[in-house]
């Protein structure tokens, strides 16, 4: 770990009244404004460490750093002297995590050049280091912009872009996955176009790809005839393709411009929660809509807060989960001055409070959230200073829905297999009858079947498989639990 560079500690004025039940420990810069600090994105490691990236302008470049448990290392410049780098106060590149994996997806500039493309680079120890470089789209003499990833049930990057023709036009989402940890990937996908056969998505709105279990979801501002509602391409089968659609956003905000503002989302359970700016009511504010993942049914989007006195406008709206957990920040101006709120729950299923936290109060350009068992972090650009900024708290973990580590073990043998049978011993929180789903190493569903439990097991039939490694997921309810299986 490079020597951290001296940090300024920051106390940031909040507003208790919230039910939102967060103690504040402290802010801090990133590191220092020499660094740049467009458009910051935020992640936690499987330690619940934070990692931060951010774009700087100056040598279009994008910077890596990470929590030591005491301030942040020093930035690390991702992006070989090679590589330019797109990136703007409104988009830039994004990233990823999970456990000890992390992705970083990145435009080459200039970004209309044919000759530009992705890149994706890779960590698969929790940031201490990362790949060279590897290009991710392979679309001929297309143009591409806008990378968005998430990482799928076995650890692979799943990776949107916007995609055009060599003129720039016929604007659309495209969706490409590696099956080899991000070392190549497989020929794009369309994910959008979901509205109509006139539909293209607006040009110069960044996307968000979310993703839980097999289901991605490509979200996306649409263009229909100048309507500019925010949109999903779902998919099924861990984003090799996307066969349905719908809109998240029903406002049908008519705008001939371009907002450059885009979605954010996550996915708890069945139900795909999305977030986004709209003016179709006549003024700038941040939407929350809640969609059905089951029978792609989705509500009219609700405004986190509604228009109030001194509200001149909201934006860049981000969202992030952790168990019940759920936590979105947005930027705002009221009365002039910019603002940071953050609206939290430590259990969705009571819905968020109806008030907000304030965590900033002067130059908040945008931000990002993550929540990560018991933590929430932030980081936010600042202007002023020309910085990242960061800000931490600690919440309650609810427990009124027992809350499963996904990468937990089942106790199942024999493991390796040498016959076609296998007993699967559950925990006591099983009862009843629970779902078990078959996966091959890829996160191919190959067999789904329901089980009664008997005396705190279930007994599975190897006998259709070949012999190979497989994954092996229990689902009871809102709990799931998933274990890797051999059958020799």
């Amino acid at each position: 770990m490079k020597n951290p560079l001296p940090f300024i500690i920051v106390f940031l004025a909040l507003n208790i009244s919230s039910p939102a039940q967060i103690t504040w420990t402290m802010g801090m810069d990133v590191s220092s404004g020499s660094y740049g600090n467009l458009h910051p994105r935020i992640a936690a490691d499987g330690s619940g460490n934070p990692m931060v990236i951010w774009g700087n302008l100056m040598d279009e470049s994008v910077y890596f750093s990470k929590w030591n448990g005491v301030s942040f290392s020093q930035p690390v410049k991702l992006n070989p002297s090679w590589l330019t780098i797109a990136t703007a106060s409104w988009m830039g590149p994004d990233i990823a995590a999970k456990g000890d994996t992390v992705y970083v997806v990145m435009k080459q500039t200039p970004e209309t050049d044919t000759s530009s493309h992705l890149y994706i680079i890779s960590s698969f120890d929790g940031g201490m280091s990362f790949s060279p470089p590897v290009q991710i789209d392979n679309i001929g003499d297309s143009l591409s912009r806008f990378p968005a990833v998430t990482i799928d049930a076995t650890g692979n990057p799943v990776t949107g872009f916007m995609k055009f023709d060599h003129s720039f036009q016929d604007s659309r989402w495209a969706v490409t996955k590696s099956f080899d940890y991000g070392n190549t990937f497989n020929t794009d996908t369309r994910a959008s176009g979901w509205s109509g056969p006139n539909a293209l998505v607006c040009d110069c709105c960044p996307g968000a790809m979310v993703s839980e279990d097999n289901i991605v979801a490509m979200l996306y501002r649409d263009n229909l005839d100048n309507i500019r509602d925010i949109w999903a391409g779902i998919s099924t089968d861990g984003g090799n393709t996307f066969d349905q659609g719908l809109a998240v956003d029903q406002g049908e905000w008519n705008l001939f411009a371009c907002p450059s503002s885009g979605p954010d989302g996550v996915i708890k359970g069945d139900t795909l929660f999305t977030v986004y700016m709209s003016g179709a009511s006549g003024d700038d504010l941040v939407y929350l809509s809640k969609t059905s993942l089951s029978d792609l049914q989705g509500a009219p989007g609700i405004p986190v807060t509604g228009s109030f006195s001194g509200l001149d406008l909201q934006n860049y709206p981000r969202i992030d989960k952790s168990g019940n957990a759920m936590a979105i920040v947005w930027k705002q101006n009221v009365s002039g001055e910019d603002q940071l709120p953050i609206l939290f729950t430590n259990d969705i299923s009571n819905g968020f409070p109806l008030t907000y936290d304030t965590v900033d109060l002067d130059d908040v350009t945008n931000a990002d959230v993550s929540v990560s068992n018991g933590n929430i972090f932030i980081v936010w650009q600042d202007d002023n200073s020309g910085t990242v900024k960061y800000s931490s708290g600690i919440y309650e973990v609810s427990t009124s829905v027992h809350t499963i580590d996904n990468n937990s073990s089942l106790f199942i043998y024999p493991n390796p297999a040498s016959m076609d049978g296998i007993t699967v011993r559950l925990p006591p929180y099983f009862d009843g009858t629970i779902t078990y789903t078959v996966l091959n190493i890829i996160g191919k569903i190959l067999l789904t079947r329901q089980a009664e439990i008997e005396n705190g097991s279930i007994k599975i039939n190897l006998s259709p498989f070949e012999t190979g490694t497989f994954y092996l997921k229990i689902n009871s309810g809102d709990q799931y639990l998933v274990s890797k299986i051999i059958k020799q």
